[in-house]
């Protein structure tokens, strides 16, 4: 025992001596042999999924109709080639998702919940904003104080990193970080109503503490358990490593290539078969096969775009010459994400259940600044990890043939809050009463049968807020001190600050957000983190005095 402490002393000594880069080396290699140690992973294993008896009726068409609920990962609007021009400046098109999109109803100015992935979830799960839930942050998975020691390694010239180490020492352990038990789910809604619910692939809301999907309503769970596509070192992978990242950085570190079902402990944790979009996409599949005969509710949440960036090499080919290598990588997981969406689809249409669906397929926010990639977002400003339009418009498509009209479009600006309450009246649910829900009901909208009243649309993260209402948006931020007030419709990508120029409808919009905060709780768990983020350049560009930033908190 005593030689062991001896050991440990003298790395940590010599740590002390080395240069800075080597430091940050040596811990994500701690990082790493930590997370190899904590649990094994099994080869994979066969899914058996729960099949369904046939109901009453004298088929498909008679029966509540089935929901479909995707969600990419990190997808630029300018990723999607029906709205933008497409990765790599159009050489890579999205031709299934833009077939989707034409088949029903693109929402034109739709929003994320916030401008991260857990609690835009958060909101799409239960139609209501961190104001009554107090899911407000993205948890991290242990080492935000690493993250910030890596942050400010960088030569990025951007304002360090800071960390609340008195929050991060009494943060609640990550898998405990998530929405609580005690609100109610889309998933708990549709399986009162006799929906079969199933959930695929990210959750990000919590595994312990009655948080896990099978506990929020959810009768099967094929989970995420770490976030590889593949293992690093597959003869069938392509990675694009970013050193310039400090996020990239840990996620090699930290992920492992693993899955779980139904709420098994780390123990239970196997390899998934194969790439994984084309996974879910596989286990997705056998699920509306498995359940063709009852309602079902499947939501299938993609890992893709998210980094760490890996394609297969087949994908990686087929995309062409794209440069930069992370641009192709990047070009080739897209490709994956749109062959996921044609699958699908011509699965309902081969087991007779296309007219009976509903697909609703979305985003969870924009894409990111720290992927080096200048044109995701276009034409908007801001990435990921600010409330900028590139940071919270996010596409939004519903299609459900015979109730929707194909190829309409809406401008009303519509949220993520929305889902739940739309999805509830597309099978019939009555809402809890007693329960507020924030969101509003869009099949009127979608069936061209009412517009829906101007009402404010809301973000926050800790000292950082927004507002939208009619075309005026407004962003406040304590660090720095700064307002940003906007008038979309003559300026949609937010370059004409209006804050000084219009007082009073700062004041108007400013009266919302506070009314807003102080009408509900206040987070369940406090942010430890705030990284500075640049809103006009991407991370590898690097920053220069009076570039414009914030600091967003996590």
């Amino acid at each position: 025992m005593k030689k062991m402490v001896f050991g440990l002393v003298v790395v940590i000594v010599l740590i002390g001596f080395v240069g800075w880069s080597h430091k940050i080396d040596i811990m994500l290699t701690l990082v790493k042999f930590k997370t190899q140690r904590a649990y094994d992973v099994a080869p994979n294993r066969e899914i058996t999924w729960q099949a369904g008896p046939a109901l009453p009726g004298d088929g498909a068409s008679e029966r509540a109709p089935n929901i479909i609920f995707i969600v990419l990962d990190d997808v630029g609007l300018n990723d999607i080639s029906s709205f933008g021009g497409g990765i790599a400046d159009g050489r890579l098109k999205t031709p299934n998702i833009d077939a989707l999109a034409a088949e029903g109803m693109i929402f034109n100015q739709a929003y994320a919940g916030n401008a991260t992935c857990a609690p835009s979830r958060g909101m799409m799960m239960t139609g209501r904003y961190p104001t009554r839930t107090g899911y407000e942050f993205t948890p991290f998975p242990g080492g935000q104080g690493m993250l910030a020691t890596i942050f400010n390694s960088l030569d990025s010239g951007l304002p360090p990193a800071e960390i609340n180490e008195i929050a991060e020492e009494a943060a609640l352990p990550f898998d405990e970080q998530g929405l609580p038990s005690s609100e109610v789910t889309i998933a708990e809604l549709l399986k009162d109503q006799g929906y079969h619910t199933v959930h695929i692939g990210k959750w990000h809301m919590g595994r312990g503490q009655g948080m896990a999907p099978n506990d929020q309503g959810f009768d099967e769970s094929l989970l995420m358990h770490s976030g590889l596509y593949l293992p690093e070192d597959d003869e069938n992978v392509v990675n694009a490593k970013l050193d310039f990242d400090p996020i990239d950085k840990f996620l090699w570190a930290r992920l492992r290539y693993s899955a779980s079902f139904n709420d098994a402990g780390y123990d239970q944790a196997f390899e998934p078969r194969g790439y994984l979009t084309d996974y879910w996409t596989e286990e997705s599949i056998k699920v509306i096969k498995a359940n063709k005969n009852r309602p079902f509710f499947l939501y299938l949440a993609h890992w893709g775009l998210h980094t760490p960036l890996q394609a297969t090499r087949e994908d990686y080919e087929a995309v062409g010459d794209i440069k930069p290598h992370r641009l192709r990588v990047y070009a080739a997981m897209m490709r994956a994400l749109d062959r996921s969406i044609g699958k699908i689809e011509e699965t309902l249409k081969a087991e007779g259940l296309a007219e009976n669906t509903m697909i609703i397929l979305t985003n969870d926010n924009g894409a990111p600044g720290y992927i080096g990639l200048p044109e995701v977002n276009k034409p908007y400003r801001g990435w990921k990890l600010t409330f900028f339009e590139g940071g919270i418009r996010v596409p939004m498509f519903v299609k459900w043939p015979g109730k929707i009209p194909a190829g309409s479009r809406a401008e009303a600006p519509v949220s993520h809050i929305d889902l739940l309450p739309t999805m509830a009246a597309a099978a019939g649910v009555t809402l809890p009463e007693g329960l507020v829900i924030d969101g509003v009901n869009l099949l009127p909208l979608a069936r061209g049968q009412a517009q829906l009243p101007e009402r404010p649309i809301y973000w926050q993260s800790s000292f950082y807020r927004g507002v939208r209402l009619g075309d005026w948006k407004l962003q406040v931020s304590e660090k720095p001190a700064k307002k940003w007030l906007y008038d979309l419709a003559a300026d949609p990508t937010e370059r004409v600050n209006l804050a000084e120029k219009n007082p009073k409808k700062l004041a108007e919009l400013q009266g919302l957000i506070t009314a807003h905060i102080a009408s509900g709780r206040g987070p369940i768990y406090p942010s430890t983190l705030y990284a500075p983020v640049m809103i006009d350049k991407p991370l590898n560009q690097g920053y220069e005095k009076g570039d414009a930033f914030i600091y967003w908190p996590n």
